[in-house]
């Protein structure tokens, strides 16, 4: 990655950014990782979404589910509908929070 100060986090590292163990509230998609900081109200500890914070949660996201199980890389077995889904999430997570770096494999 080009900017020295992209992080590089693994799901381990990710997981403390969930508001709770950091003021900062992160979430990945599809390996990118978005500051959701100015949403913590929804993605932070109490909001509606807080079991995104700190985790990948593409499935979930083109799933539509607010399930932390469903919080995971895997797209296995989606259908169209559900991948067009995550895409229109990706384009709304990126028009609204600044990305900070990539998930890594751990």
């Amino acid at each position: 990655m080009g900017d020295a100060t992209a992080l590089e986090l693994t799901p381990a590292e990710l997981s403390f950014y969930d508001g709770a163990a950091r003021s900062q509230v992160y979430i990945a998609v599809q390996g990118t990782i978005y500051d959701v900081t100015s949403g913590a109200s929804f993605y932070g500890p109490g909001g509606p979404y807080e079991c995104f914070g700190g985790k990948e949660c593409a499935r979930a996201l083109a799933l539509m589910k607010i399930d932390v199980a469903e919080c995971t890389s895997d797209l296995t077995g989606l259908t169209p509908k559900n991948l067009s889904t995550l895409q229109d999430w990706v384009r709304k997570f990126a028009a609204k929070y600044p990305v900070v770096g990539q998930l890594r494999k751990q």
